[in-house]
């Protein structure tokens, strides 16, 4: 589906593999990785691995990105992750930056949290679909600043991808009132 799919214009890249232990392909997030702020949520990040990147590839990225959000929203970027790390574990890049490999960076979400900031669908919005992105470039080191936004590391690895995963999960919070 290309319907606010961030990545339906870029240039073509592999396909390989990304799975998750939380958060298998099409099925819905779990109560953990709603927002904190949503009764049993708890902004944890779901956790990707991956296997069968193309050869070439200098470092990974994970990102997630919610394409029917009102306006779109990256809830994570974490960049420069070394080729040989093959995945990252839940909540990786929380508030202390754990469970990030040496070298990796996390942005800022666009919220300019420093941190995961998990599903908050606006009430009364219907289901929501989240990309949870794995970025093979042939780049050995993303070369940006760790405040640049979400937008940047597509931005730079656009025309370097040799690979790009995408499994998409699923939200839509219980009902609740709209944030003031």
């Amino acid at each position: 589906m290309s319907v606010n799919d961030p990545f339906a214009r870029r240039p073509g890249a592999a396909n390989f593999t990304v799975t998750s232990t939380i958060v298998p392909e099409g099925a819905a997030l779990r109560p953990g990785q709603m927002s904190a702020r949503l009764p049993g949520g708890k902004d944890a990040c779901p956790q990707p691995s991956w296997s069968g990147a193309p050869g070439g590839t200098g470092i990974f990225a994970a990102t997630v990105h919610a394409p029917d959000a009102p306006t779109g929203f990256w809830h994570r970027a974490a960049a420069g992750i070394p080729a040989t790390v093959a995945g990252l574990p839940e909540s990786a890049g929380d508030d202390a930056g754990s469970g990030l490999p040496e070298g990796a960076i996390r942005l800022p979400d666009d919220a300019r949290a420093a941190r995961l900031l998990c599903t908050a669908t606006p009430a009364g919005h219907g289901p929501h679909r989240y990309f949870v992105v794995a970025h093979a470039p042939d780049l050995e080191h993303i070369g940006i600043p760790a405040e640049s936004t979400p937008a940047h590391p597509g931005f730079t690895m656009s025309g370097h991808a040799l690979g790009r995963t995408m499994p998409t999960a699923t939200a839509e919070p219980p009902s609740r009132e709209p944030y003031t």
